[in-house]
């Protein structure tokens, strides 16, 4: 093998990696998008119950992992950007104002429209829901 031929590797206390080997470890679109599941249930119980310092952050590390995903799977790039600026943008806004009917409204058509992008995109036997009660393990109400 010739020095071109060589792949960049990592060194770790338990051996050398390739690029190639620590790429394939990298989340996929399913791994990613049960964390935007998690934390947009968070989320909206976040903002019913008034905790809009959970539900800002809450919006920001889901816009985070959007962000990811625009990078792991770059065919779906232009359609989660687009969804980012036109329903996460509503939902911060709704947020900023501390108004729980227009973030009701904001995050209802986020989820309609998540769900229609899941059938755009070949994926129509995945329809998100709101869980019917607030996670138990955060303290959502602020």
């Amino acid at each position: 093998m010739t020095s071109d031929d060589a792949q960049p590797s990592a060194h770790t206390k338990h051996g050398d990696l390739t690029l190639d080997q620590i790429a394939d470890q990298l989340p996929g679109m399913a791994r990613l998008m049960v964390e935007v599941s998690d934390r947009m249930w968070l989320l909206y119980y976040a903002a019913k119950g008034g905790n809009w310092d959970l539900a800002r952050h809450e919006l920001s590390e889901t816009r985070k992992t959007l962000r990811m995903a625009t990078v792991m799977r770059p065919k779906y790039k232009e359609s989660l950007e687009a969804y980012d600026g036109e329903h996460m943008s509503a939902i911060q806004d709704a947020i900023k104002s501390k108004d729980f009917g227009t973030f009701e409204g904001a995050y209802r058509t986020a989820i309609d429209s998540a769900n229609a992008l899941h059938v755009e995109l070949g994926y129509a036997f995945i329809e998100w829901t709101l869980p019917g009660e607030a996670p138990k393990h955060l303290r959502v109400s602020g």
